[in-house]
């Protein structure tokens, strides 16, 4: 055995040189020390920010899903509010009894007529009674439509069971062309007898434009039924209303009812007979059991780390033939450049990319040097526009706070542009008070959605014009808990709940929801209700004239000790002394 290991080793030496060149063993670290970390760092790179492009578009198309989804439901919820309205008037003055009495006719045409006018998403109106005799009103083409008659006669059999009613999507003709409609019922009755129907064919012309506006960038937003039909898309020549979409994958998740059905899911489209990989999420919008779509091509979605992949892979070719090239010239003057490249590299490698080169030479040493930075120099800028990227995902990210704390105030007249300014109001005070600024970001956020348990008040004590009845005024301090209800669920916004929760505590303890005293209030509450209420008193409202703002600022200091923080109103004080914070109505922008 021995013999034969002796005669392996015989033979191997003679196969290889006596004395390994210099020349390989610079180009051997030449290519470990310059082209190797830069492959193992874009391998890195492109694999972390593989995951932060998926996040975000996880949360992008969570947030526009979610947004859609959102608007449906107060499109709807605002459509039963009119309609309700219109049953309460028909209950006061008791032509609920008997549309088609005559002596009703003339007051009930005029609140159809108004109840269409003032709603311009209702095309055509009816209300008949229990022999389907009434009074319509709204676009007669509309009312004159098979589809539409057919649709009431099924929420007039719907109504006779004292339930609710709403249709499929299907096109009707209205003002020269075609829009998507449904048609809603609601029954008439007094005690448990059935007096008839109230019905609506309203347009849903408005999501179509909406999923047109968020289906960019490769982005495709639609909207299907329990059935997997489809309700509406937004390109009208690919898919038509009522369409079978149960064979795309992400639609058979939501008909499946799955648990992880609202969470971004990838699935493979079958198109033209090819598979396309994509992205999907679908987000449920219960009163009509739909759900809101959204999908995209993965190679779109992942466009920029592909782009980066295969630029780093030219790089390093290029790197590979340039260290070739360089080392089999300059084999003897090497060794000192190596020392600089490996240093540099390491610092590049550990995200140092302000490093360079700097090896002043006119031959191919020099030139390798300036390969070497051009080659830094792209992926800095790739950095950078991943940066970029990072920011523009952050502007969303606020934009979607600022559009939502807008869809909060705009519920109530009075308080416009509220939640802007008392976030404008809020940072001034905390950066007077020289916080963080990761604390001051929090408050930020935090005050623009200070109010959005608004979202779960009824409109009626909401916007009620006068002063509110004990029991109102206890529906309406939910508000608090009930914004830090709906904020919980989202992970990256659980920091600024306090803020949201307790707001309206005050430092004696009278406050709500918890009735919390001085220290276990947290300094974001504080200043959060010294903003909120300076805003409350400069601005009109149903129950109070605007204040001047010294008036105001005297009126937060005689309770500073009891409700607000003494510091945080000397922070008030110091900024309007300054100039920092003026009055500004308008201000919502922050």
């Amino acid at each position: 055995m021995q013999k034969i290991w002796d005669k392996l080793n015989q033979r191997l030496s003679r196969l290889l040189p006596r004395r390994i060149p210099l020349l390989y063993l610079i180009l051997t670290v030449l290519l470990a020390l310059s082209v190797i970390p830069l492959l193992v760092y874009g391998s890195r790179v492109s694999s972390r920010n593989r995951e932060a492009l998926q996040t975000n578009e996880q949360v992008l198309q969570n947030t526009v899903t979610r947004g859609i989804a959102e608007e449906i439901h107060l499109y709807l919820r605002s459509t039963n509010m009119q309609t309700a309205s219109l049953i309460r008037w028909l209950e006061s003055t008791r032509a609920i009894e008997n549309v088609a009495d005559p002596k009703h006719a003339e007051s009930l045409r005029r609140a159809t007529e108004g109840l269409v006018r003032a709603a311009e998403n209702v095309l055509f109106l009816t209300v008949v009674n229990a022999e389907q005799r009434g009074i319509a009103g709204g676009d007669p083409e509309v009312g004159r439509d098979d589809f539409v008659i057919q649709r009431l006669g099924d929420g007039f059999r719907t109504a006779q069971l004292n339930n609710a009613f709403h249709s499929g999507t299907f096109l009707v003709t209205h003002g020269g062309r075609t829009e998507p409609v449904m048609v809603m019922a609601q029954p008439l009755a007094t005690g448990t007898e059935f007096r008839g129907m109230v019905g609506t064919v309203i347009s849903l012309e408005f999501l179509r434009e909406r999923l047109i506006e968020s289906s960019r960038g490769g982005l495709t937003t639609y909207v299907v039924d329990r059935n997997g039909r489809l309700i509406i898309y937004p390109e009208e020549k690919k898919y038509t209303v009522g369409q079978d979409m149960s064979h795309i994958e992400i639609v058979r998740i939501f008909l499946a009812g799955t648990e992880q059905a609202s969470l971004t899911t990838p699935f493979t489209l079958i198109e033209n007979g090819k598979d396309i990989e994509m992205l999907g999420t679908q987000v449920a919008v219960p009163e009509l059991d739909w759900a809101v779509i959204a999908q995209k091509p993965v190679a779109q979605a992942y466009f920029a780390v592909y782009e980066m992949e295969r630029y780093a892979f030219l790089l390093g070719l290029i790197a590979i033939a340039l260290s070739v090239v360089v080392g089999y010239i300059s084999a003897r003057r090497l060794t000192t450049p190596l020392q600089v490249l490996a240093e540099t590299t390491r610092a590049i490698a550990k995200g140092d990319f302000s490093r360079r080169v700097n090896l002043p030479s006119r031959t191919e040493i020099g030139e390798l040097a300036a390969t070497f930075n051009v080659m830094t120099d792209d992926l800095e800028k790739y950095v950078e526009q991943l940066k970029q990227a990072a920011q523009e995902n952050h502007e969303l990210f606020l934009g979607s706070i600022r559009t939502l704390a807008a869809a909060i105030d705009e519920k109530d007249p009075y308080t416009r542009g509220h939640s802007g300014r008392v976030a404008k109001y809020s940072v001034i005070l905390a950066e007077t008070l020289e916080l963080p600024e990761d604390e001051v970001y929090k408050i930020r956020i935090s005050a623009l959605l200070h109010d959005v348990g608004k979202i779960g008040i009824d409109d009626r004590i909401l916007k009620k014009p006068a002063g509110l009845t004990t029991e109102e005024f206890e529906i309406m301090k939910q508000h608090p808990v009930k914004g830090a209800t709906i904020i919980r669920p989202v992970g990256k916004l659980r920091e600024m709940i306090p803020g949201i929760e307790l707001h309206h505590e005050s430092l004696d303890g009278r406050g709500y929801p918890y009735g919390l005293k001085a220290e276990e209030i947290p300094t974001m509450a504080r200043v959060i209700m010294v903003a909120d209420t300076l805003d409350a008193m400069t601005t009109n409202r149903p129950y109070q004239v605007a204040m001047e703002l010294e008036v105001a600022m005297e009126k937060i200091r005689a309770i500073a000790g009891k409700k607000f923080d003494p510091v945080v109103v000397d922070a008030l004080f110091t900024a309007v002394e300054k100039g920092d914070l003026k009055l500004t109505p308008q201000m919502v922008e922050v």
